[in-house]
């Protein structure tokens, strides 16, 4: 698991955001399982309440589910698993969008830009995926 935490927003936020990113990324599996609430709290060495309440916030947005005593796993549904995915795309793109008009700078300039970006991105992402 790599989560880092920072003190810009309350941490089971930031839990909440990192199984969001995770679940529409396709690193976590639909159906799959999650750690439990006692090994997520110890593995990041924060309160286990903490965690309580993001697992509680994710089942009831549908992004996990617990039966019974079973451990917690990602949703099934994959129109939540869309949502999620189109909704942080969204954050994503507004806030560089207002990155980029606080520069003043024309979308034919930016435009080129994103791709060449995107496209060596991706090419670091593969060789990375390859050696590892």
């Amino acid at each position: 698991m790599r989560l880092t935490l920072d003190n810009r927003a309350p941490v089971y936020i930031q839990v909440i955001q990192y199984f969001k990113e995770q679940i529409a990324s396709g690193e976590l599996e639909s159906g799959g399982e999650i750690p439990s609430r006692r090994q997520l709290a110890n593995t990041l060495k924060i309160n286990p309440n903490t965690v309580q309440k993001a697992y509680k916030e994710m089942e009831e947005a549908g992004l996990i589910f617990t039966d019974r005593n079973m451990p917690s796993r990602v949703t099934e549904d994959e129109a939540v698993i869309k949502q999620v995915r189109e909704s942080l795309l969204q954050d994503a793109v507004e806030n560089f969008i207002s990155s980029v008009q606080a520069l003043h700078v024309p979308l034919e300039e930016v435009l080129p830009l994103i791709e060449t970006k995107y496209k060596t991105s991706q090419s670091s992402e593969v060789e990375k995926n390859d050696r590892g």
